[in-house]
């Protein structure tokens, strides 16, 4: 049986751009997560009107983000489902000012979302039955290294994640693997400006 990987896509700067609003990053996660839908559900779902949500679903559709769901839907409801599983940026890469804000932006808005994530997930906690609560983790480790070693541990952990196909079942529901790994603020001296 061949594992199938997931479809990623690499935006260029504008679209990048675009999908650093919070709301849209939150609608696109969704439509990953949960499945196809309407501007109507994802309204009630993140609390905005159909309208302003219309509006960040065309925002996706235009960078390629999501698409609209032909199979379902009708003249007046249409589906939208995600384009692709995964999201990578080339924040690394960044080498101009407007390319590093850019980069910054999407990075804050994930942080956010990433942060609203965790926040839910520990409200839910005592809900949990012990395998789910045994199975989840929040934990921190400090090492003091060199920036090499730190982005090669960093790679490898992303690489054993990635390596985990999905296994549809009974008892399988979507987890979240969150990486954070930053040096400890006032540690590093900043980059003078070019």
């Amino acid at each position: 049986m061949s594992e199938q990987r997931p479809s990623v896509v690499t935006p260029d700067l504008t679209g990048l751009r675009a999908l650093s609003h919070p709301t849209r990053l939150r609608i696109l996660s969704h439509l990953r997560i949960e499945g196809p839908a309407t501007a109507t559900t994802l309204a009630h779902r993140f609390g905005l009107n159909s309208g302003a949500t219309s509006y960040h679903l065309r925002q996706l559709a235009e960078h390629g983000f999501v698409v609209e769901d032909e199979g379902r839907g009708n003249a007046r409801d249409r589906w939208w489902r995600a384009a692709h599983q995964e999201t990578h940026s080339r924040a690394a890469q960044a080498r101009t000012p407007e390319e590093r804000d850019v980069a910054d932006a999407f990075l804050q808005a994930a942080t956010v979302m990433y942060a609203q994530n965790l926040q839910a997930a520990m409200e839910e906690r005592p809900l949990l039955p012990p395998q789910w609560r045994a199975a989840s983790t929040v934990s921190d480790w400090v090492h003091t290294i060199p920036a090499s070693r730190a982005a090669d541990l960093t790679a490898r952990i992303k690489e054993l994640i990635a390596s985990c196909a999905d296994e549809p079942g009974e008892d399988a529901v979507p987890f979240a693997f969150q990486l954070q790994a930053f040096p400890v603020p006032g540690h590093v001296a900043p980059e003078r400006a070019e």
